[in-house]
């Protein structure tokens, strides 16, 4: 059993937007105190943080996408989102959902649970 599943993935041309899903397994049990957080990775690159969804709640962002990725989470339906626009090639990556028990710095080995990951391709 996979305890997070990506979806929302696909090829859009630059300045497009798409909006990527997380749900989580009703076995793990994640509520409000769980941070959750977007990372990708590009080919030949090393994984990065995109943004999170803190227990404060908070969200934070990396630099690279502020203005133009939105995250946001329903409790309800164990979903966490992440709403990308105006799209570059640059956002060309496969991207990860996490997820960690109380707050966690954004970083790789922060996080204790993984999705399988949804590709992104972005055109000039």
């Amino acid at each position: 059993q996979v305890p997070l599943v990506e979806s929302g993935g696909g090829s859009v041309e630059a300045g497009g937007s798409l909006r990527l899903s997380c749900v989580g397994s009703r076995n793990l049990n994640i509520d409000s105190n769980y941070t959750m957080a977007w990372f990708r990775q590009a080919p030949g690159k090393e994984r990065e943080g995109v943004g999170m969804f803190t227990s404060e709640p908070k969200t934070t962002y990396a630099d690279s996408v502020k203005g133009r990725f939105t995250i946001s989470r329903d409790y309800v339906k164990r979903t966490l989102y992440l709403q990308m626009n105006n799209l570059q090639p640059e956002d060309t990556a496969k991207y990860y959902c996490a997820a960690k028990k109380g707050w966690a710095p954004l970083l790789q080995a922060s996080f204790d649970y993984w999705g399988q990951g949804t590709q992104v391709t972005v055109s000039s």
